[in-house]
């Protein structure tokens, strides 16, 4: 579910934007708890070893390993990489919202185009909806997990009335490998013919327009099954999450305090807890977990798109929309 806080932030006020940092839902204290608290354990144990239970010969040696780590964890280009990763992920996200299939300009047009205030012309509006109505639906069960729980199987489509018994026997019979969200819109635009034919839609212009708008709503969910279907490369997302996860290992080593009386470079005071390292935790882990959460926004997380609040408002309003003229 999308976490909406626009309100709360409509008029620039003292600590208006701060109180957005107390929220826990979507935020990013719960999608990185759990690693930070890894991190400053480990953290942690490894001061503790240094400091109490090894010798002296060996807290030698691990203060050169200590020295060395950090020395060469900064040559990771951990801001480079991830910068770029995380702006390819954040364009995509938006790309996938801005081709969300709406059929609102359809429903207009069918709601003004197909004349009759008679049973059979509701009708004929309410099946040209629902036509629309199915082609995302069988698109969204195809990206959404959600969507996809909660229609498993055809006969839940059917059950939520998006298609008719008779409709589902001539789609089983079409026998293809690929996902058949093409067929409501082929039974969209023979139905619209046959409505002008019969001239309940009263000009060819009228139906061009029509075709065209569901053309452009197909064209919305085709783009989505193409996000669906390629995904970002998988050897940059390794290369991403590699670089992040080997630069706070080295972290863990190098940025430990080391004991001042040996006079190393940079360690002259012993703080024993590493602020500036946690918030560079914090903040490089939280631009990967941002990625981790906009890469597949048709998921259930707390910021992913609500699919299923989509399918039921443009079922309602769709019904409500073109059963009258």
């Amino acid at each position: 579910m999308t976490v909406t806080y626009s309100s709360k932030v409509a008029n620039a006020s003292f600590f208006s934007f701060h109180r957005l940092l107390l929220r826990w839902k979507g935020s990013i204290y719960k999608l990185l708890y759990r690693e930070f608290t890894v991190f400053v354990l480990l953290y942690t144990v490894l001061s503790v070893v240094y400091r109490l239970v090894l010798f002296d010969d060996q807290k030698r040696l691990f203060e050169k390993v200590s020295i060395y780590c950090d020395k060469y964890a900064e040559q990771i280009p951990v801001t480079f990489v991830l910068g770029f990763y995380v702006t390819l992920v954040v364009n995509r996200w938006w790309n996938q919202f801005v081709n969300l299939p709406w059929p609102d300009r359809l429903m207009f047009h069918i709601s003004s185009c197909v004349q009759g205030k008679d049973e059979y012309g509701r009708l004929l509006r309410r099946t040209l909806i629902r036509y629309v109505n199915l082609t995302s639906l069988l698109i969204f069960r195809s990206v959404s997990t959600a969507v996809c729980k909660r229609f498993p199987t055809m006969d839940h489509v059917v059950e939520a009335g998006f298609m008719t018994t008779e409709e589902r026997k001539v789609f089983d019979n079409i026998r293809s490998p690929h996902l058949k969200y093409w067929i409501p819109v082929v039974w969209f635009s023979n139905l619209a013919s046959k409505a002008r034919q019969e001239g309940r839609i009263q000009d060819s212009i009228d139906l061009q327009n029509i075709l065209n708008e569901m053309n452009l709503f197909r064209t919305c969910c085709a783009t989505l099954f193409g996000y669906d279907w390629v995904s970002i490369p998988l050897v940059y997302t390794q290369v991403v999450t590699l670089a992040v996860y080997t630069f706070f290992v080295a972290c863990l080593i190098g940025r430990q305090f080391l004991d001042p009386t040996r006079g190393y470079q940079g360690h002259d005071l012993d703080m024993y807890v590493p602020v500036f390292t946690l918030l560079q935790f914090f903040f490089y882990s939280g631009w990967l977990k941002v990625a981790e959460q906009l890469i597949n926004p048709f998921g259930e997380d707390d910021d992913d798109f609500e699919v299923n609040w989509i399918i039921d408002r443009n079922l309602q309003v769709g019904n409500r929309r073109c059963t009258e003229n």
